[in-house]
């Protein structure tokens, strides 16, 4: 390797004094494993569905947490394990790699509804062998008819709320945690790190011992202890297999080097995670077999890694000053890594799950950077080591991204600008000075805030102690406003599906219209905390999840399963979708209708009704003679501030059955898209079906005056009250951040974007023209990444109408 010194650095070099120059390339092992990984085509995996399933058959009369504890134990220690050849780091989700397991607790209704359509879609496929067909329909889908956590929920819901949930053209999407599992967590990978899953067997016996059986919770104690032992020996023992067939594939490989690296590996598999990580190589493997588990154990998604660089570095600057390993190897196994998180997959439920998803993303959230529980700088080697691991394997996960302050170094923001280059809508880059302080209004102390992770999208959360339910429902802010005009009648159905708000021709002003839709908006905000009330109280009746709960802070200590409010935080988040569209149609209406006397209420009614046709003229003034955010103009974006004010006000009012109080967001996943399908002509312009805004986006279109008046237009939404997360996609000509020029015209963009105290931002550097090439080549674009929303998918995988959602978006020039 060659070490680069200050003064011989490139131009645009992010590299401090002294810093070895990384290769620019991934190892031919890395590329290889990454390009079978590429290969593979999804399926269906039976193993998990049958070996859950006979454990739950087989204890029928224990506690609900002990039969899940034993079912998980069944599963890891009966499943197909396997290591692929050139491997470093081991440990798989199903019997092959990209394929899925099945969750028959949680997801028996939507497989047996999909079962023969699974291999015949035409994007999210995934192969099922007959016989697994067979099996799943008659010998395990069958015993979990009336135990699913959706059968359970639905059957208690109350009659009214269940009328707004089986509304044709919904308000509300809460199904998520309905068909699955809850997911969205950061585990404590640090502590298992520490102590290895034998320090924490001690720690649940020392609470265990302590129990007084005379105390009324006692009894309920004492069943998640056991659980929790059950759990944890199970995960030695799945790692203790890894152990075995590492030493079996060395003893039976000719490659000597091959025979070393298999040995290597049978040694760390037998030492963690059962004991603490001792090196660099040992704290990789042992927190891969714990991010494993948590999937293995629930179909939940965006179980996210966290702060990565900040726990894991110890183990590698000690490695390197030791000289235990030389930065090369180090680079070498995260890349390895890298490749592991693209192997996860889980089944992608079509409908309805996919289609507000976009594709099947499993959102593994790992942040870099930031400032660290004193509020310096946190940035390290290994911040700078997982930026080049993802230049070398550009997979769709992890979901990268970045914290940044005012303080962030130079060096790394340039770093992290070379990898948004790329294309690949990586890394996502998060605001410290404005996602602490809105922490902290949420109850979480200054230590929990300042050390902050984001959950899948871009959900920000406490670290290693916090059960979020983040992004636990869509909610549809444009079809409140729809409602709101129609005296709470559904203009694409024409039935009354909320409240009956008085007629438009009634309403003398701008504030009666506001009123209106406030009234819409508390009615279906009350439907949905009904909504996931429920599910949470049948999660935590029917799907514990104890391996998940030892490893999250406070569970122990409380002795009870997480989903019974057990973490030290305990939130629920829903968003809402389409600030934009409503903002737009509010100052269409206020300029339009009350100030320039442009058009009647009775015109814009017609015109709304007949979507536009034969009302060209209307549209045209709607377009194009009324404010829109996203310009710097401080009479639409005032009232996207008050769209935003208005969801996360109400939603801020209610708390959950576990303790703790609502999150709301503001950002779309790709519901966007979908969402819009169920909502009428608008105000602003837009036609009935289209999409609604991305996020708190301008309208596609309406952002006329460049990036920069797009921040600051985004700057005035209330990024303080949406703590669950607030999204901005921003869509920039490649050739302009082109070159160093660009480069530098990228970071200080960034530092715009910081010192204007906006939530979040992500990029897409690929153009329209690029896009329309892969809808008419896919096979040759095959490898293309783009940002989704909270994410990024190959493009050619996700949906047409997504695709073109995509494309649509504007592209500006910085």
């Amino acid at each position: 390797m060659i070490v680069v010194k200050a003064d011989q650095m490139v131009p645009g070099s992010y590299m401090k004094e002294g810093m070895v120059a990384m290769t620019t390339t991934a190892s031919p092992r890395v590329t290889r494993l990454r390009n079978l990984m590429r290969e593979i085509q999804p399926g269906v995996c039976v193993e998990r569905a049958r070996l859950f399933t006979q454990s739950y058959r087989e204890t029928e009369a224990e506690p609900t947490v002990i039969r899940k504890a034993k079912a998980l134990a069944k599963v890891l220690n009966h499943m197909t394990i396997y290591i692929t050849d050139g491997e470093l780091i081991v440990g798989n989700l199903a019997s092959r790699p990209r394929w899925a397991p099945v969750f028959p607790e949680t997801a028996a209704v939507w497989v047996m509804e999909q079962l023969d359509t699974f291999e015949r879609r035409e994007k999210y496929r995934f192969e099922v062998p007959e016989e697994v067909k067979r099996e799943l329909r008659e010998e395990i889908l069958p015993y979990w008819r009336g135990k699913t956590v959706q059968e359970r929920a639905l059957a208690i819901l109350p009659p009214e709320t269940k009328e707004v949930f089986q509304q044709e053209y919904p308000v509300i999407s809460p199904t998520l945690y309905l068909r699955n599992s809850v997911g969205h967590l950061n585990v404590d990978y640090p502590k298992v790190l520490r102590v290895g899953f034998a320090g924490i067997c001690q720690e649940i016996e020392e609470r265990e011992k302590a129990l007084d059986l005379t105390e009324p919770n006692a009894l309920a104690k004492l069943q998640f202890y056991q659980a929790g032992k059950i759990v944890a020996k199970a995960a030695v023992d799945f790692a203790h297999r890894f152990a075995e067939e590492a030493r079996r594939q060395a003893e039976k490989t000719e490659d000597h080097k091959r025979r070393r690296e298999l040995e290597r590996i049978a040694e760390i598999c037998r030492w963690v995670p059962e004991h603490p990580a001792r090196t660099f190589h040992e704290a990789l493997q042992a927190f891969w077999f714990v991010h494993l588990l948590v999937h293995i154990e629930t179909d939940g998604l965006a179980e996210s890694p966290g702060r990565f660089d900040q726990y894991m570095y110890p183990y590698l600057a000690r490695d390197l000053d030791r000289g235990l390993i030389t930065e090369e190897e180090a680079q070498e196994l995260l890349d390895c890594l890298w490749v592991k998180f693209g192997e996860l997959i889980k089944l992608a439920d079509v409908p309805p799950a996919t289609k507000y998803f976009g594709g099947v993303t499993m959102s593994q959230n790992l942040i870099l950077g930031g400032v660290d529980k004193q509020g310096r700088d946190a940035t390290n080697k290994l911040s700078y080591m997982c930026l080049t691991a993802e230049k070398h394997v550009r997979l769709d996960q992890p979901a990268l991204s970045i914290r940044i302050h005012q303080g962030t170094p130079e060096e790394f923001l340039r770093a992290a600008a070379e990898v948004i280059r790329l294309g690949d809508g990586k890394p996502a880059i998060f605001n410290d000075e404005v996602i602490i302080p809105g922490l902290l209004s949420d109850g979480v102390s200054l230590e929990d805030a300042l050390d902050y992770v984001i959950i899948g999208c871009v959900e920000p959360a406490p670290p290693y102690n916090c059960n979020g339910w983040t992004n636990a429902a869509m909610f549809n802010m444009p079809k409140c406003l729809e409602l709101a005009l129609n005296q709470g009648v559904c203009r694409l159905s024409g039935k009354q599906v909320g409240p009956a708000t008085p007629p438009p021709e009634a309403m003398s002003s701008i504030d009666d219209v506001i009123a209106a839709y406030r009234t819409q908006i508390a009615y279906f905000v009350r439907h949905m905390v009904i909504m996931l009330n429920t599910w949470d109280i049948v999660q935590a009746e029917v799907n514990p999840t104890p391996f998940a709960s030892i490893v999250t802070d406070g569970c122990i200590e409380n002795g009870l399963d997480m989903t019974l409010g057990s973490a030290k935080y305990n939130f629920t988040g829903p968003q809402g979708i389409g600030l934009a569209d409503v903002a737009d149609s509010l100052a269409a209406i206020k300029r339009l209708i009350y100030e320039d006397k442009a058009l009647t209420w009775d015109r814009l009614k017609a015109a709304l009704d007949n979507n536009f046709q034969g009302y060209e003229l209307v549209r045209h003034q709607l377009l194009n003679k009324a404010p829109k955010y996203g310009n710097d103009d401080d009479y639409a974006d005032d009232l996207a501030r008050l769209v935003g004010e208005i969801y996360c006000q109400e939603v801020k009012k209610y708390k959950n059955p576990r303790g703790g109080v609502y999150r709301p967001g503001l950002y779309p996943v790709a519901s966007n898209v979908p969402l819009g399908r169920v909502v009428g002509a608008l105000p602003s312009g837009r036609l009935a079906g289209t999409p609604l805004a991305d996020g708190i986006s301008p309208c596609h279109g309406s952002d006329r005056l460049g990036p920069t008046a797009v921040l600051k237009s985004v700057s005035k939404v209330p990024h303080v009250l949406a703590t669950n997360g607030t999204l901005l996609n921003l869509k920039l000509q490649a050739d302009t951040i082109a070159g160093e020029e660009g480069l530098q015209r990228l970071c200080n963009f960034i530092r715009a974007f910081c010192s204007l105290k906006l939530n979040h931002i992500q990029f897409n550097t690929v153009s329209a023209e690029t896009l329309r090439k892969a809808q008419a080549n896919p096979h040759e674009y095959r490898n293309l990444l783009v940002r989704v929303a909270g994410y990024s998918a190959f493009f050619v995988e996700i949906n047409r109408d997504l695709q073109d959602d995509i494309i649509d978006r504007t592209e500006h020039a910085l």
